[in-house]
């Protein structure tokens, strides 16, 4: 176990804010209040998953709906104690640890609101490895926990319980719910055991954001720049290195609503040594797909994530503007996002590219990952193969 700060908080911000690859919501507000929660409680330890029992009760919390909204309704900042404790008295028992759902976005932060309301400690890891949309894009879901129980609470004092056949189905319920509750609230789900935890979740994924967020903070004291460090952060991780795929200007922008999520894309016109080429990047709340000169290079389940060229900070779906100096780089997910069972819930199809198979970076950039490494169990993807 280690001890998170505030600190460690401001960390984590930057780094799960790249991590949400253009979604997953500014986590600000999401800070803001763990650091006050930690502020009034006392610090919050961060436990490695092999630290749990077996039968420990991990109940995950998040916040559920459209992260923008926080910032004209902000979060009371009991609503996931009080969703907490509902699921603690409709299980019959009191929780051993708490997690994030999603390690991208504001969602990293929620669970150190909830750890230093309740006093338990935060295990590091979650079920997205990413931001992703939707509450069955999990791999608790993927490999098999049910997502029910679960509650939803708003910042007015209502607290809903939610029992469902399926995580589908809970996706669909939970999102009316929040809804009516006023765009977002906060939310408990897949309730496991230290067991259940140790085989589905992909871990690591907390520590990584803080290292992420670190090395942007300390690039240029180090004289490094900020992209590269964002890349080298992820080195030694389950996920290997992530890679510079494209910078440019932006010079298009199409993004619209449509059943409730951000829809759209964004155009690059290649600058430095991408002039004279195009970058398509294509998203609903995060990016999905990124398309150079009319071939794909990347999509999901790996992460594209669009940085400042300067700075290394995240731009977010929301944020894209004409004319900004973006570098597009792609961070490969774990094999455990990989498997046929999740590319069902993640690959391109469930996003609706039909046409498109997922070709791991490692595969499409070969070149690189044989200089720069990769984790052991990726070694598969450097033999030689024909290109996809």
């Amino acid at each position: 176990m280690r001890e998170v700060t505030a600190r460690d908080l401001d960390s984590l911000a930057i780094g799960a804010a790249i991590l949400g690859t253009g979604g997953g919501g500014d986590p600000f507000i999401g800070k803001v209040m763990a650091q006050q929660a930690m502020e009034e409680e006392g610090p919050v330890l961060l436990m490695d998953p092999d630290e749990l029992d077996d039968g420990a009760l991990v109940l995950p919390t998040a916040m559920m709906g459209a992260p923008t909204v926080m910032v004209e309704k902000v979060p009371e900042g009991m609503e996931t104690v009080r969703a907490l404790r509902a699921e603690e008295r409709r299980l019959g028992r009191k929780a051993d640890a708490t997690s994030p759902i999603e390690c991208g976005g504001v969602n990293s932060q929620i669970p150190f609101v909830a750890a230093a309301r309740t006093r338990l400690p935060v295990v590091d890891g979650d079920g997205m490895g990413r931001a992703f949309p939707e509450l069955q894009m999990e791999t608790f879901h993927v490999y098999g926990v049910p997502g029910t129980p679960a509650v939803v609470a708003d910042e007015r004092g209502a607290v809903v319980t939610i029992e469902t056949e399926d995580n589908f189905q809970l996706e669909w319920i939970a999102r009316g719910v929040t809804i009516r509750m006023g765009g977002h609230a906060m939310l408990v789900d897949y309730p496991m055991s230290g067991a259940e935890f140790k085989r589905t979740a992909i871990r690591g994924t907390v520590s990584m954001g803080i290292r992420i967020g670190e090395a942007v903070e300390g690039a240029h004291k180090l004289g490094v720049h900020p992209v590269q460090a964002v890349c080298s952060a992820t080195q030694d991780t389950i996920y290997g290195r992530g890679i510079p795929l494209f910078e440019g200007k932006v010079v298009d922008v199409e993004r619209r609503t449509r059943e409730g999520f951000a829809v759209g894309h964004a155009l690059l016109q290649g600058l430095g040594a991408d002039e004279g080429s195009t970058l398509d990047v294509r998203f609903q709340n995060e990016n999905l797909v990124a398309i150079r000169d009319g071939k794909p290079i990347a999509s999901v389940p790996d992460l594209i994530c669009l940085l400042d060229s300067e700075r290394a900070t995240a731009v977010t779906t929301e944020r894209l503007r004409y004319g900004q100096r973006i570098t597009a780089i792609g961070i490969p997910t774990p094999e455990i996002m990989r498997s046929k069972e999740a590319l069902k819930v993640w690959g391109p199809a469930a996003f609706g590219y039909d046409d498109l198979a997922f070709h791991p970076l490692e595969q499409r950039f070969a070149t690189y990952y044989r200089i720069n490494g990769v984790p052991a169990e990726k070694e598969k993807y450097l033999e030689p193969s024909p290109k996809p």
